[in-house]
């Protein structure tokens, strides 16, 4: 599931805190980035539509049905597919190149990728 980044918004205040009602997203995102109620209805009616929330009555509720986690693991598959070609060795070839890396850091990617195997 592709969320874009208005919608990564409103999933941010659920996964921050759930449930919450359209009215309360409308207040936080107001204050957070000055958002007016209409847009916010908007973004929450296509995270409902894309299956990312689910509204719950009385009351106009929301929860999320999509976990940080699985938005995360989607954004990412979705960059390497685009940019590196659905390479995971170019992806990290290229953020090693450009960011760099402890060796504490690096051991422990190691291990997680020793346990990733071993699953």
């Amino acid at each position: 599931m592709k969320l874009f980044d208005s919608e990564l918004k409103v999933m941010e205040v659920l996964w921050e805190q759930e449930p919450k009602s359209a009215k309360e997203i409308v207040d936080i995102l107001s204050k957070r980035i000055g958002w007016n109620k209409n847009t916010t209805y908007t973004v929450i009616k296509k995270c409902i539509e894309k299956g990312a929330i689910e509204r719950e009555e009385p009351g106009f509720v929301c929860r999320a049905l999509v976990s940080r986690d699985e938005a995360a693991q989607s954004e990412t598959e979705q960059l390497i597919d685009k940019m590196f070609g659905g390479s995971s060795e170019l992806f990290f070839s290229s953020f090693l190149k450009n960011q760099g890396i402890s060796e504490e850091d690096a051991a422990r990617l190691a291990k997680m990728i020793r346990d990733s195997n071993e699953s």
